[in-house]
């Protein structure tokens, strides 16, 4: 791996950034050269919100997304927005739950939202379901690094809900794997 860019989009509320974060975390835990960045509408929830995170094994000398190698929206205005701009073979990652179209044919659709509602009762948790998802279809960071960035960041009294909702991330992408 040289250099991975990562664009995870939504709306406010969605915890998008928060899944940024995480991932950015667990890539220094990997030891790996990262740079993380957020942006989100004045509006906070319910506005555009994206977070986007490079890790390479080498320097990063330039630090936006310009193409993004991977794509993970989780609603369908960032999907309108983000999909065009993703790398030629990128792989795209939609929340089915409310992604209803995408401009792109191969892209993997997973109920995201819905998953976190029937795992941990908690819609909240997408994010984290999302985030198990991108990482166990891509390995760009380890799950234990992943897993303990969860432990160390989730806010207090959620580590193990969220873990929970990880699992189910990363067992979504084994399936989808074999189903492939």
């Amino acid at each position: 791996m040289e250099r991975t860019e990562i664009r995870i989009a939504g709306t406010g509320g969605q915890g998008v950034i928060l899944a940024g974060i995480l991932l950015a975390d667990a890539a220094v835990r990997d030891g790996k050269k990262v740079v993380q960045s957020q942006s989100y509408g004045p509006e906070a929830r319910g506005g555009a919100s994206r977070s986007e995170v490079i890790i390479s094994n080498e320097e990063i000398d330039h630090p936006k997304v310009l193409d993004a190698d991977v794509l993970l929206c989780m609603s369908q205005e960032a999907c309108d927005l983000y999909a065009p701009k993703i790398k030629k073979g990128g792989l795209l990652i939609l929340d089915s739950t409310s992604v209803t179209r995408a401009p792109l044919v191969r892209a993997v659709r997973v109920p995201i939202t819905e998953l976190a509602r029937q795992a941990t009762g908690r819609e909240i948790t997408a994010n984290i379901v999302a985030l198990g998802l991108l990482v166990g279809l891509t390995g760009v960071v380890s799950r234990e690094s992943l897993e303990a960035a969860v432990r160390a960041r989730a806010p207090r009294g959620t580590a193990e809900m969220n873990l929970k909702a990880l699992a189910v991330g990363l067992e979504q992408a084994q399936q989808w794997k074999r189903s492939a």
